[in-house]
Formats: structure tokens, C-alpha cells, sequence
């Protein structure tokens, strides 16, 4: 099966349902391969919590990192830009979960936690002697994060209707991981940057198991990203995360799964996609 062209025609027929119901003044259809349905407005995200690691000077500790008052900072001005552009790219990606048929995971976790992203930062800079903050949040791409599920069967197709659809509404891909075929993690972790905001965005293209696999093993991963782990250590926990992900189904088709092609035209307005609304089977 040709999944760039299947999901070329479901675009085209979204456009196209899409477009006439606004020429007759129908407004939002629920047909499957039409609009995307009405729904209520994206909710705003979870509250993120203050850095537990501040310091009384302005700066930041926590697990054995550091950083200065100027760097954490930068980091929580880079937080609040965050913020903002999620509010835009949010309704893209719960459309692109409508119209793909794909199950939106832990969405109310979409946003990063400061202290999170700053332990991200201390480890580049501690990783990477003479590494501005600037320089290591440049190459934060999670800041805003989303997962997209479907069934193994469905998930071929699912993944290139996606990242069709993001890429369709001018959202540039920068890095497309597709470790289906290799030891250890297994999905594909893909980062897009926004076209108004520019800024950085992570989706990730999972199934169950894969999902299931990735969340069992996250306090191995954390362990082994901690500045004081031995290298025995390291290598105990990485077979431990690449035994669970052995177990994990490959789906047909994973493997050859692409990124799309970058900075694909825009439709044309005739034929105009629905503007991206909150969408229905989104799991917390």
C-alpha cells in the first residue's frame, strides 16, 4: 500500500468536505473523512510547578546540577515563550489525531516542567564545557511535547497521515528518529518547528506496547542520566531498558516509516484544510 498517497487522498477529502461545508454554511460535518468535528476549545495546560531546585541567589540546584542566577533565567523566559506557543500548536496536533484516528497520550502533560527542562540544561552545559544556556536551549526540541497511539495494525498508515497533516500546515521538520529498526527505544520521536513562533516542538508516534514500554522504563533512563551513575551502572540499566523494548512489537511498514518532505506548499484556499481544532480521544 502507498501510505503517502492513501494519506493524500484523506487530506484532500478532509479539504474538500471541509470547503463545502463552509460554502454552504453547514459548519463543522462528523462524517469520517470530512471536517475535523466541533469540539470544546483546547484547555489550558496543567499548571507547571515552580523549580523546587531554586536557590536564595536566583539560581538553581538539583541531583548534583547546577545553574547560575543568569542561566535559570534564561531557562524560565524560555518556558514562558513555551507557553505562549503552545496555545497555537496544540489545536494542529488534536487535529492531526482526529483525522489520523490516533489516541492523543498524556496531553495535560504536554508542557514540560521547569525543573525538567532545567536539569536538560545543566546536563548539556556540565556534558559540553563552554556551552552557553543559549546554545543548549536551542537544541531543546521537547519544551512542547505530544504523543500520538495507535493500534499496531493502523500504525503505518497513522504516522504518515499525521505528519502529513503538520507538515501541510507549514510546520517544518527538523529531526524524524525512527529507531524501529534498531536495539533499545522503540517508536519514532519527531521534532517540528512551528511556522509564526519558530518555536521547537516534539511529537512522538507510538503503540500500546511501545508506550507502555517506554513509560516502564523511565526511571532506568533518569538513573542513567544522572551525573553520579558508574559506567557499571550505565550499562546494567541500558540492558535492562533494551530487554523491555526487545518485547515490543514491530509494526508492517515501521521501519521504512520518513519524514515528510519540508516546507510542503500551502493548499489552496479553496480547498483549505479546516482550521486545527481541540479533538476528541485524548488519554491523560
Amino acid at each position: 500500500m502507498n501510505h503517502r498517497r492513501t494519506a493524500a487522498r484523506l487530506v484532500s477529502r478532509a479539504a474538500t468536505a471541509a470547503a463545502l461545508a463552509t460554502a454552504l454554511g453547514l459548519g463543522a460535518t462528523t462524517a469520517a473523512t470530512a471536517a475535523v468535528p466541533a469540539v470544546p476549545a483546547v484547555p489550558p495546560p496543567a499548571a507547571t510547578a515552580p523549580a523546587t531546585g531554586s536557590d536564595h541567589d536566583g539560581g538553581w540546584h538539583q541531583d548534583g546540577l547546577t545553574l547560575s542566577a543568569a542561566d535559570n533565567k534564561k531557562v524560565d523566559a524560555f518556558v514562558a515563550r513555551a507557553r505562549r506557543a503552545e496555545r497555537a500548536i496544540s489545536p494542529q496536533v488534536r487535529t492531526a489525531a482526529v483525522i489520523s484516528h490516533a489516541a492523543l497520550i498524556g496531553f495535560d502533560q504536554r508542557l514540560k516542567s521547569p525543573d525538567s527542562l532545567k536539569r536538560k540544561v545543566a546536563t548539556k552545559l556540565r556534558e559540553n564545557p563552554g556551552q552557553t544556556a543559549d546554545q543548549a536551549l536551542g537544541t531543546v526540541n521537547d519544551a512542547v511535547r505530544f504523543t500520538l497511539q495507535w493500534p499496531a495494525g493502523k500504525y503505518s498508515q497513522g504516522v504518515t497521515t499525521a505528519s502529513g497533516l503538520l507538515a501541510v500546515w507549514g510546520n517544518d521538520s527538523t529531526r524524524w528518529s525512527n529507531t524501529w529498526n534498531r536495539p533499545g527505544y522503540k517508536g519514532i520521536n519527531a521534532a517540528w518547528r512551528a511556522p509564526r513562533s519558530g518555536q521547537l516542538f516534539e511529537v512522538q508516534f507510538h503503540t500500546p506496547e511501545s508506550k507502555r514500554a517506554q513509560l516502564e522504563t523511565h526511571k532506568l533512563y533518569e538513573e542513567q542520566r544522572l551525573p553520579g551513575t558508574s559506567p557499571e551502572r550505565v550499562r546494567e540499566l541500558q540492558a535492562q531498558q533494551d530487554a523491555i523494548f526487545a518485547a515490543v512489537p514491530v509494526p508492517a511498514g515501521a521501519e521504512q516509516l520518513t519524514a515528510p518532505a519540508r516546507r510542503l506548499p500551502a493548499p489552496d484556499p479553496a480547498r483549505r484544510l479546516p482550521a486545527p481544532a481541540s479533538a476528541p480521544g485524548i488519554v491523560s
